[in-house]
């Protein structure tokens, strides 16, 4: 029988290193640095059946996330963009603590993310929220929307009052766009469209007023003539709520319209990484440049060129040697094959991984 020293919560007091909830409280994010994200791995095992494993001895892994690093301000929206597996939802599941690392760290006002106790983590949820990609999976179908918004500040034990408790939910839902907020607070989600749901979720990550907001495509579901409303949305609630953003997305138009760094991912890796503009307007690494070569333009007449890539993704399980880009690049040379590219500073807050930078 285990004794109270050999439990969970007592090993963590006994930690040293272990972070608690009053170093969270009392955390400020030094010279507006909200993550600071190093060399940060997440590798998931390959379970394979009993006569394999009884033949190969070596382990196989998912390496969702190799080896990145990288910094989100205050304030700002980062987007982290990419094909399908390139392990940029990893990332962000990663900060939030929903997938544990394998390796690297993740520093949240200084504060190393992996060292907080069970109550510095229930704290740390507050300060940052999620939005999922599907608002018809991601919201309970049998609550109502005032107990769906209302659900993060009672597990939370924010307010004191069912009336504060009321006002906050009128409030967070109004500031999503659902208005007039009274006329839906009874309502179920299958009475909404697929836009006003979204907003319910995105009222429900607010609500508690977080630090930072992980949106894992958020738009990706919807009609395009709403995805412009809720971005905007997300826009304006940056610059009134202060809330800071990661915004994941597969489409680079996207990132370029709400965005203000972006962080090109292939493969588990950051290949470029550095202002919207900049990023766009100077792409160095030519996965970025193929992927803004078919972003669409409004003029019909305009003459471009468009980097059609070959082949398909790389297994994640088997990657290849050197620049894992090079199997695909139109741009590959012998020594791609070979040397693995570290990041090169373009200017400014712009890197790139390529060796024919500058060439």
């Amino acid at each position: 029988m285990a004794t109270t020293k050999d439990t969970p919560a007592a090993r963590e007091q006994g930690d040293k290193s272990a972070v608690k909830a009053s170093d969270l409280a009392a955390a400020t994010a030094k010279d507006g640095v909200l993550f600071d994200v190093r060399d940060l791995e997440v590798y998931f095992p390959i379970h394979e059946g009993f006569f394999k494993s009884m033949v190969s001895t070596e382990k196989k892994f998912v390496k969702a996330v190799d080896h990145i690093s990288f910094q989100v301000m205050q304030g700002e929206i980062l987007a982290l963009v990419g094909e399908s597996g390139c392990g940029k939802t990893t990332t962000g599941r990663t900060m939030l603590r929903l997938e544990e690392p394998t390796g690297g760290h993740i520093l949240y006002k200084g504060l190393p993310v992996e060292k907080f106790t069970s109550s510095t983590l229930h704290a740390y949820r507050r300060k940052a929220q999620i939005i999922f990609q599907d608002p018809y999976n991601s919201i309970n179908p049998k609550q109502t929307i005032f107990d769906i918004v209302a659900e993060p500040l009672e597990v939370n034990n924010v307010t004191s009052s069912e009336r504060e408790k009321e006002d906050r939910v009128i409030k967070a839902i109004s500031e999503a766009g659902l208005r007039p907020a009274t006329e839906y607070l009874y309502r179920y989600p299958h009475e909404l469209s697929g836009g006003q749901r979204q907003r319910v979720c995105i009222a429900g990550a607010t609500v508690l007023e977080p630090d930072v907001i992980v949106a894992d495509e958020p738009v990706a579901s919807l009609d395009v003539s709403i995805r412009n409303d809720i971005l905007k949305l997300m826009v304006e609630q940056k610059e009134k709520m202060g809330v800071t953003y990661i915004f994941i997305t597969h489409d680079l138009s996207l990132a370029w319209a709400i965005s203000d760094r972006i962080a090109v991912m292939y493969l588990g890796r950051i290949v470029e990484i550095g202002e919207t503009l900049e990023v766009v307007s100077n792409p160095q690494h030519p996965y970025t440049r193929a992927l803004i070569s078919v972003i669409p333009v409004p003029d019909p007449l305009a003459k471009r060129e468009h980097v059609i890539l070959k082949g398909e993704t790389p297994n994640p399980v088997d990657i290849p040697s050197g620049c894992r880009f090079h199997p695909r690049c139109p741009d590959a040379i012998d020594a791609c094959k070979e040397t693995d590219p570290p990041e090169k500073l373009i200017g400014g807050d712009h890197y790139a991984a390529c060796l024919r930078i500058g060439e």
